[in-house]
């Protein structure tokens, strides 16, 4: 059969949509660090001056180091039992036959489709209830809720594209179905694994609204961030503060997607042209 050539002709009113889309959506980010040097309380043009006294007085701030330890504490909390949460259903997803599979993946994928605010009213209702005191865990709980289905997403198609012959070898050879994970799949499906819990860390560090409901006198980073927020004199280091977690969170997120992408496992048959 003949290899036909297509001439692919660039969509002009594509790339009109895609640069008017980037640029309503990124633009208005980048003020944020542009006014985070300004030598004035008060953001508008033209800057007063050039400065870097507000990155400065972060450092000084011992309510913001308290809320940074609680978010990182509650992060990295979510993020692994969200990952590992993450792998054992990915894992039962494409290995095995489940009843009522599809409803199962779109229960777990709820939180997705549905507002943050109305979990945050459910679980706060749901925490008084019970007599549950808000604090950390509560929190971490939104959290998780929110990150699951991130993990989830993220670890899919790293198991639909695994080899299971790999896996019935290692059974030929006598390991046991738990060494089989950990010496065979588990390091075919890692870069998976790291960016899940990079992508749902940073996910759970930014996340404001499970926190506004769930949180007690223990705040996170964006709790603090959304009380300095009253003090129009605090604005200038809010967005010192918000320009750097822009930078961190950018980096994770990337850094994310760069590492699943490597070492994706091709199925069998993939690029080869059936001769041996």
């Amino acid at each position: 059969m003949s290899d036909v050539s297509y001439i692919r002709r660039p969509n002009r009113l594509l790339q009109i949509y895609a640069c008017i889309f980037l640029i309503v959506l990124y633009v208005p980010v980048l003020f944020i660090p542009l006014f985070s040097f300004n030598d004035s309380i008060y953001v508008r043009f033209p800057l007063q001056g050039f400065t870097t006294n507000w990155y400065a007085d972060l450092m000084r701030r011992d309510p913001l180091w308290a809320a940074l330890m609680n978010s990182l504490r509650v992060g990295l909390s979510v993020a692994v039992i969200s990952t590992f949460l993450g792998v054992l259903a990915a894992r039962a997803i494409t290995r095995y036959r489940l009843a009522g599979q599809n409803a199962l993946v779109a229960f777990i994928m709820l939180p997705l489709v549905i507002p943050g605010i109305i979990f945050g009213v459910a679980l706060l209702v749901l925490m008084s209830r019970m007599g549950v005191p808000l604090s950390l865990y509560t929190v971490a709980l939104g959290h998780l809720i929110v990150c699951l289905p991130f993990a989830v997403a993220t670890l899919l198609p790293r198991f639909e594209g695994f080899d299971r012959s790999m896996e019935e070898a290692s059974a030929d050879l006598g390991e046991n179905p738990w060494w089989t994970f950990w010496r065979v799949t588990f390091p075919i499906v890692y870069p998976g694994v790291v960016a899940s819990f990079l992508l749902t860390f940073t996910i759970s560090f930014d996340e404001f609204i499970m926190a506004f409901f769930l949180s007690s006198t223990d705040a996170t980073l964006p709790m603090y961030i959304w009380s300095q927020l009253r003090f129009p004199r605090e604005f200038p280091s809010v967005l010192a503060l918000s320009s750097i977690i822009l930078l961190v969170s950018f980096a994770l997120v990337f850094l994310a997607l760069r590492i699943g992408r490597l070492g994706s496992v091709r199925k069998p048959g993939a690029g080869s042209n059936g001769a041996d």
